[in-house]
């Protein structure tokens, strides 16, 4: 069995379509969706993630500003800049770039964040919403990741579905959706007994450890359904995912292919979040008539 591959850029590509027709329809209103992406310091993986992030707002027609903050500054100074862009009309989502420096509470920071424009779903009462099944915004990636089963019609209903990986923002939020779509679910740690004896059973298999090569073939059940989280790079300085593609491709079903797989589906699901915010700020300030 050679595995089929759930390519993450065209679907991205579609999304992002769709959401370039929606901010169309969204600028007759007058409402244009902002997106502020803010960047402390200079690391280079950030940069090119807020580069990306940049680029696909400006491409699919909304309004993007990079708030770009010196590695030095204080984590009040940090905090001022979030509270300007938490009482800016023309932002709906704001997004902290992390890793933060060291010496700053990436918690706190995130929890400044006005929860209605918290677009990367991370802020505490976002967190608490998804966990009783009432959204309003699903984190990015395992978002992505449930329009990927979805695109490849995988019912979830009944399914046995198993997480490598307890991250509050790819583990954790993705049980939470896949319990809310019928999974039954296990999400390991790097505490878990015997993780080949777990991911054995799984007909639908996320990994999202941070950890290359990871999984393997021989822990993959056959025709089992494998989503790669992961992106890594090896000796070679190749991009690779948490899954041995090479083995897993072998006995899985469908797969996701690192790169080109679940990343873009991030970017992608982060303007739909954008848009959802600016789409309720739209009816808000032009609520719906009410009957007579």
């Amino acid at each position: 069995m050679t595995a089929s591959i759930i390519d993450g850029k065209a679907l991205s590509d579609a999304v992002k379509a769709d959401v370039a027709k929606r901010v169309q329809e969204l600028k007759t209103t007058g409402i244009v969706p902002g997106l502020a992406v803010v960047l402390v310091g200079e690391d280079p993986a950030s940069q090119v993630y807020v580069r990306n992030k940049a680029a696909a707002c400006e491409k699919a027609g909304l309004h993007s500003r990079v708030v770009r903050l010196d590695a030095d500054i204080s984590e009040q100074e940090l905090l001022d800049v979030v509270h300007q862009l938490n009482d800016d009309d023309e932002i709906d989502g704001i997004l902290v770039q992390l890793p933060l420096p060291r010496d700053m509470d990436s918690a706190r920071v995130i929890e400044t964040i006005a929860a209605a424009k918290d677009v990367d779903g991370f802020h505490i009462s976002n967190a608490g919403l998804l966990m009783t099944g009432r959204p309003l915004f699903r984190p990015c990636t395992p978002y992505g990741i449930m329009k990927m089963l979805e695109s490849e019609n995988v019912s979830l209903w009944g399914a046995e579905a198993v997480i490598v990986g307890a991250s509050n923002i790819v583990g954790k939020p993705m049980a939470m959706l896949m319990l809310a779509a019928g999974a039954t679910v296990t999400l390991c740690n790097s505490k878990t007994r015997d993780l080949g004896a777990q991911t054995r059973r799984a007909d639908v298999l996320v990994v999202a450890t941070g950890k290359p090569g990871m999984v393997t073939g021989d822990m993959i059940k056959p025709g089992a359904v494998v989503i790669d989280v992961g992106i890594n790079r090896n000796d070679d300085g190749k991009l690779v995912g948490d899954v041995d593609f090479a083995s897993a491709s072998q006995v899985a079903g469908a797969i996701t292919p690192v790169p080109g797989g679940v990343g873009p589906m991030t970017i992608a699901m982060l303007l739909v979040n954008t848009l959802e915010a600016a789409e309720r700020r739209a009816a808000h300030h032009h609520p719906a008539p009410v009957g007579l």
